[in-house]
């Protein structure tokens, strides 16, 4: 495979780059695909890969169809994987604020013990997992006054108990990267129905756990605001219904930059968010667009829509999460303020619809909304998208691996070793490497070390490249 992309240097690339290759792996069959990938459109031939005819099923194959509301005799158990972080906090909130609906049975947190245990003395979980075995008898002392005391347990081991929690009914996976592999597939394994925060769940994992997921018979529910908001379109759609997928975004920092100044760039210019304050590396990947180039190749494991299907459409007010169109050329949306906490609600009760505060959730109001604005996202400016595209279209550990590189990338971005031009430069060079030893179908293993592999390449690419000294911030 030859992944070539337009030189972002100068910015002079307005061409299509190619992607072709001839893979051949002994227990995985043979591949062979081209694709053409050009600034006006994407178009795929592709024979024995891992195509929506020979790939893994869909979760929700275009349409969702929503079982009967069946009232649980108490709260609905939850186990929470990442407490600490921001999806685990807005989670707590949630059943902080919903005690009798929903209830926390098993906790699973990095290192911030303080926070893990004034979790444990609200929520009094009987299973806590650290990741970070050291921090083991500081967490007993900060819990010492805690009646009953939870079980503890350290590392990868104790997350992946906590995830297959024998009384839980659905396992919220906050945790960031592959590190959150392991413990969904267990979860899925036990039975568990997944409200899907974590992205390598599928872009890495989407050939290895929507088999396993049909396998269980337990449901995939998307906790991100894009996702949730198609998988709240496509309620009631019958089968064959859905025919366009429209996810919106923001643009970033640099939408109303022109392209011809981003050489210019500067680690403080790609963290100023427009619209709101988010993590460092979230807000990088904001503004070069990866974020939804990501959500395209998330979208398609998730509803099976061709990739043909799936557009982005830039909206900077962002109160519309995302859009889908039917066969008939409706387009539906659900709209709503940005708030993370709707589409991980919606996670917890599907199919139940939970009346909230107006206090805490305010109603969206159409006048204070004002405008609602849209363009098309420019493709010079925002060489992800195209890569994105690629890389889902060649499916298997080339998705995983694209992530990884990203992530590893925008990690030199932000540490002033890379400019910020060279991040997709980064990125296409670890893809293209890759295509040697592409696999279709892979292990959960294979997962993994692509995932390690990616991070590890793209640091060489640095170490070996003559990259300019970025502009310091």
């Amino acid at each position: 495979m030859a992944l070539k992309v337009a030189a972002m240097a100068g910015l002079t690339g307005t061409g299509p780059f190619t992607i072709s290759s001839r893979a051949s792996h002994s227990k995985r069959g043979v591949a062979a695909f081209e694709m053409k990938v050009s600034t006006q459109s994407v178009r795929c031939s592709v024979h024995g890969s891992s195509s929506s005819s020979n790939g893994p099923p869909p979760a929700w194959p275009g349409r969702a169809v929503a079982e009967e509301v069946v009232k649980r005799n108490g709260p609905k158990p939850i186990s929470l994987i990442g407490s600490t972080g921001s999806i685990g906090t807005q989670t707590l909130d949630i059943v902080a604020e919903n005690p009798d609906r929903f209830k926390v049975v098993a906790l699973a947190a990095g290192s911030n013990v303080t926070l893990l245990a004034d979790q444990v003395k609200r929520f009094k979980p009987s299973l806590v997992a650290i990741r970070n075995g050291a921090l083991v008898a500081e967490l007993r002392d900060a819990i010492a006054d805690v009646y009953p005391k939870p079980e503890i347990m350290v590392g990868e081991e104790g997350i992946v108990e906590v995830a297959r929690h024998p009384e839980a009914a659905t396992v919220v996976t906050g945790i960031v990267g592959c590190a959150g592999l392991k413990p969904t597939v267990a979860a899925i394994e036990a039975g568990k129905d997944i409200a899907l925060a974590n992205k390598e769940t599928l872009i890495a994992g989407g050939p290895y756990v929507l088999p396993l997921a049909k396998k269980h018979g337990i449901k995939l529910l998307p906790a991100d605001s894009e996702h949730s908001a198609i998988f709240q379109c496509i309620q009631g759609l019958p089968e064959g219904g859905l025919r366009r997928i429209i996810l919106t975004a923001s643009g970033g920092a640099f939408r109303d930059w022109p392209v011809e100044k981003l050489k210019e760039v500067k680690v403080a210019d790609a963290l100023k968010h427009p619209n709101w304050s988010m993590g460092r590396k979230i807000t990088v990947d904001s503004a070069t667009l990866m974020n939804k180039g990501l959500e395209v190749i998330e979208a398609h494991y998730l509803f099976g829509a061709e990739y043909d299907d799936i557009e982005i459409v830039i909206h900077p007010q962002s109160i519309i999460h995302s859009m889908i169109e039917t066969q008939d050329s409706a387009v539906l949306a659900q709209l709503g303020w940005p708030d993370m906490r709707l589409p991980i609600l919606y996670t917890m009760s599907w199919p139940e619809r939970i009346p909230c505060s107006e206090v805490t959730w305010p109603r969206l109001d159409f006048v204070k909304m004002g405008n609602l604005t849209f363009k098309v996202p420019d493709r010079a400016k925002y060489p992800s998208m195209d890569l994105s595209y690629a890389a889902g279209r060649a499916g298997g550990t080339m998705t995983g691996v694209l992530s990884a590189a990203n992530e590893r990338a925008v990690e030199l971005f932000l540490d002033e070793k890379i400019g910020y031009l060279d991040i997709v430069s980064v990125i296409e060079k670890t893809c293209d490497k890759h295509r040697e030893e592409i696999v279709l179908r892979p292990s959960l293993e294979e997962i993994v070390h692509y995932d390690s592999w990616a991070r590890q390449y793209a640091s060489e690419v640095v170490d070996k490249a003559s990259y300019k000294t970025p502009v310091a911030a």
